[in-house]
């Protein structure tokens, strides 16, 4: 159906953003200087020293992930990423689906990113505060109206300088972990163990390899987010050339840091039971080892960098899920109001406002009524668990659905236009294996959950939701499959050259 009108025509993205910005946004939503520093401690119970071997594992899995994001990309664009990518292969059911858990997992990060900030703003403030025994710290919730009052007021700016920010706000934190790691590996790690490379061998870390297996959930949760570059579809650029350059840039970065960071922590706090308890029991492995290996003033500079790196998480998650709000509402899901595009900034402010003032809303009933409790001690990081790990959940099942979409996309008969037999066993095979990760990590995910509240619980409650309405309201699904076959035209072009793909 042809745009006929001036409003339609103006509730398009104009595809005008280059590389870097798609880059600055997964790596953003990423969070490197947030996964260094606070998601080894919880494995080190069940893992021990072999943290870093959980990671280089943890990376082939997401790589599987990776590869079929980009193999996607190439031949789709959609401002509802993995909801595009997914409706426009199995079907608009099940793209639906795939989009309302991707929401959810966006959303929930959103949330948990917004308390984990107040959290880590507070913790720098008892650092200034060296050899007190009670600091003094601001109330939680006060810091956390004031984060949501600064995302609400960038979230109305244009995109391209929400990426600038993005990307100092990394930039600042990847550097300071790359001194860090050289500065341990140049003085030799813990005096008492070394440079300990049995980290990388299941028999140096003295555990079991089910115990490993089992510890790569959490690392694999640590790379969440590297895709959210694939929701600026419609906006890049070339996006089928700078869109998978940006996912594959994302994992590349972030790949090798997570795995030589990890192993710089481990080595530097020490490979023996001293090492491993003061790793576990650090509140910020990046800001402890900063002011031991460096100084004090260096481990402020950790600490603050974790605090912005918390903020750029909700940014972007912020905004991504904006994005995701506006796909819906711009394909028949939702309030109409969603599709809008605001004539100054290129991007869709009402949606991600509501997305905002959603996730304020949130931790404000969370902390004025002590839920959830997850046995830290800390309101604010216990909010930032709970809802980090069910949107992990959601992340997953969506995973999940890009895997089966790229290997349904290289065997479908329907699709031979695009790839001609090129590459055809990689195709399907690398998606499948992907996928019994995937359903792995779903696994280790759900099976200790012990009450209905579980946080991998609440995730599939939100995935359960989805489903329903993917089923139950085929209207809906109807005028979005419509919806994607109009946008995404995935028809065969009238050419004779088998290689061909599909003209703009």
């Amino acid at each position: 159906m042809p745009l006929e009108t001036s409003e339609e025509i103006a509730s398009i993205p104009h595809r005008r953003l280059p590389l870097w910005v798609a880059l600055a946004l997964s790596v953003a939503l990423v969070g490197p200087t947030l996964a260094m520093s606070g998601n080894g401690q919880g494995l080190i119970g069940t893992v021990g020293k072999s943290i870093p071997l959980v990671f280089l594992i943890g990376l082939v899995g997401v790589s599987l992930v990776g590869y079929s994001f980009v193999r996607l990309t190439r031949h789709l664009n959609h401002a509802g990423s993995a909801y595009g990518l997914v409706g426009g292969t199995i079907g608009p059911r099940t793209g639906f689906f795939s989009g309302f858990a991707m929401l959810g997992a966006y959303w929930g990060f959103s949330i948990g990113t917004l308390a984990l900030t107040a959290s880590f703003v507070n913790s720098f403030i008892a650092a200034l505060q060296p050899g007190k025994d009670n600091p003094y710290q601001v109330p939680w919730l006060l810091i956390v109206v004031i984060g949501a009052v600064i995302s609400f007021l960038l979230s109305g700016r244009d995109i391209q300088l929400l990426a600038k920010l993005l990307l100092a706000i990394e930039g600042i934190g990847i550097l300071a972990m790359i001194v860090l790691s050289v500065t341990i590996f140049a003085k030799g790690g813990a005096p008492a163990t070394g440079v300990d490379f049995s980290v990388f061998s299941f028999s140096g870390g003295g555990v079991s390899p089910s115990a490993v297996l089992a510890g790569v959930v959490a690392a694999f949760l640590s790379w969440a987010g590297f895709e959210a570059c694939a929701s600026m579809g419609e906006e890049t650029d070339d996006p089928k050339r700078n869109i998978p350059r940006a996912l594959a840039g994302t994992l590349i970065l972030t790949g090798v840091l997570f795995v030589i960071v990890m192993f710089a922590q481990v080595v530097g706090f020490g490979t023996d039971e001293a090492g491993l308890k003061a790793f576990q029991n650090s509140g910020n492995t990046l800001g402890d080892l900063g002011g031991t290996y460096i100084g004090q003033w260096f481990s402020l500079i950790i600490i603050f960098t974790a605090i912005v790196s918390a903020f750029g998480c909700h940014l972007a998650t912020s905004a991504t899920s904006g994005r995701m709000l506006y796909a819906f509402g711009r394909d028949g899901f939702g309030p109409k109001a969603l599709a809008h595009i605001h004539s100054e900034t290129g991007g869709p402010r009402r949606a991600t406002w509501i997305v905002v003032v959603v996730a304020l809303v949130v931790v404000l009933i969370c902390g004025a009524t002590g839920w959830p409790d997850m046995g830290t001690g800390n309101p604010a990081i216990d909010t930032y668990f709970l809802f980090a790990v069910a949107g992990s959940v959601c992340l997953m099942v969506c995973y999940l659905l890009v895997e089966i979409a790229a290997a349904y996309f290289v065997g479908a008969p329907k699709f031979q236009w695009v790839h001609a037999g090129k590459g055809k066993v990689a195709g399907l095979v690398l998606p499948l294996l992907g996928a019994i990760v995937i359903v792995t990590v779903l696994w280790f995910n759900v099976k200790d959950a012990d009450t209905w509240s579980a946080a991998p619980l609440l995730g599939l409650y939100w995935c359960a939701i989805g489903l329903v309405i993917a089923i139950a309201l085929s209207g809906i699904a109807k005028r979005v499959g419509e919806s994607l076959a109009e946008e995404l035209d995935m028809t065969p072009p009238t050419t004779d050259s088998a290689t061909a793909t599909r003209p703009e």
